[in-house]
């Protein structure tokens, strides 16, 4: 039986993502920005795409080494 390289699975994996994008709606955008300022962006895309209309969500965050934070924002393009 073959092994997976780290190759193989980095292709595995990006085929994954190719594939969920295609069959998801949502639009995520990726911010890392320091603690405070993540914040109030979080609360201008909040403002700006209402999470009942948009059902916009932080999907996911990290505090990086260097103290800022990563987070995704999800939203779906338009409203209803």
């Amino acid at each position: 039986m073959r092994r997976s390289t780290p190759a193989d699975i980095a292709a595995k994996s990006a085929q994954a993502l190719r594939k969920r994008a295609e069959n998801d709606a949502f639009r995520r955008d990726t911010f890392a920005l320091p603690r405070e300022e993540a914040r109030e962006k979080a609360r201008e895309v909040f403002r700006r795409y209402p999470k009942p209309a948009y059902m916009t969500e932080i999907e996911s965050w990290r505090e990086l080494p260097d103290g800022r934070i990563e987070f995704t924002m999800r939203r779906l393009p338009t409203a209803d």
